[in-house]
């Protein structure tokens, strides 16, 4: 009971634009925007809720890189066949993922499992720069441990297929790439910030939406798109994670782009998101 209590007076869900269900909260004029997260919370550092958010993050994303990179070595690019699994089902697997990781954590760290959907959030003011910090931090360390345990489960095999690190595949040029990286990762943070609306719940509570189902969906579209362009990054912690651990030049190489797509392509989205389609400006409020 504690906990729950610290949760909600510092923490991840402080800020969740909660709003009472039913009639009572199914106008605009009944709805009350919250008011935006203060850029350093000094309470949150001494709060076991705001650690417990990171550790989170940290398994997430480790559970979400070990099961998507396994996945990834189901396909042999040697021979250019997929061993156990196509492009859907590597697809399946991330989307399938970040829809189950979503589910289980949106209530302790609000699951955002990628660095990008965190830069987007917090420039909707949606958590402090500093919980800001400490999620990124958190899940590039669990996308490196989840990479590293898959390539001790075969370094051969592990390094035969690539890694899964993310590259510009042949054919495609970085401005492409780059492009790719953008578009995907606007369509993953438009659709957290769609389906996470409260002000939407609110008004549409008779509609029973499952905010993980949209955003889970999101991921596997866009990989079936970008994955013969990038092989989708649109995380850049599972970007870097996987180059950390397979660490090969030509996976450097283009690595900026799978860092500058997503940020820009997360930063567009929360401009049209709170801008456009909610008309709420990038400022405190009264």
């Amino acid at each position: 009971m504690e906990g729950k209590e610290e949760d909600v007076k510092v923490g991840a869900n402080k800020y969740s634009e909660r709003q009472p269900l039913g009639t009572s909260a199914q106008t605009d004029k009944d709805y009350k925007e919250p008011p935006p997260a203060p850029l350093f919370e000094p309470g949150e550092l001494s709060s076991w809720s705001f650690y417990r958010a990171g550790i989170a993050e940290f398994i997430a994303t480790f559970l979400f890189l070990y099961i998507t990179i396994l996945t990834v070595m189901g396909y042999n690019k040697s021979t250019n066949k997929c061993t156990t699994v196509g492009i859907q089902g590597i697809a399946w697997a991330f989307g399938g993922m970040i829809f189950a990781l979503v589910y289980c954590t949106a209530g302790i760290s609000g699951g955002h499992i990628n660095p990008a959907v965190t830069f987007g959030l917090l420039l909707a003011r949606k958590l402090s720069l500093t919980r800001a910090v400490f999620y990124i931090i958190m899940q590039c360390l669990g996308a490196i441990c989840g990479a590293g345990v898959v390539k001790g489960f075969g370094p051969t095999f592990y390094e035969g297929n690539g890694g899964g690190a993310n590259v510009v595949n042949h054919g495609y040029t970085k401005g492409d790439g780059l492009g790719a990286e953008i578009v995907g990762t606007f369509v993953l943070v438009y659709t957290v910030f769609s389906a996470t609306d409260a002000k939407r719940n609110a008004r549409d509570s008779h509609v029973p939406i499952l905010a993980p189902l949209p955003i889970g969906f999101a991921v596997f579209l866009v990989h079936l798109a970008t994955i013969p362009i990038t092989g989708t990054g649109i995380n850049p912690a599972r970007s870097l994670g996987a180059a950390i651990i397979y660490n090969k030049d030509h996976a450097w190489d283009d690595h900026w782009i799978f860092w500058v797509g997503p940020f820009i392509g997360a930063a567009l989205a929360a401009v049209y998101h709170q801008i456009v389609i909610r008309a709420i400006p990038f400022k405190a409020r009264d």
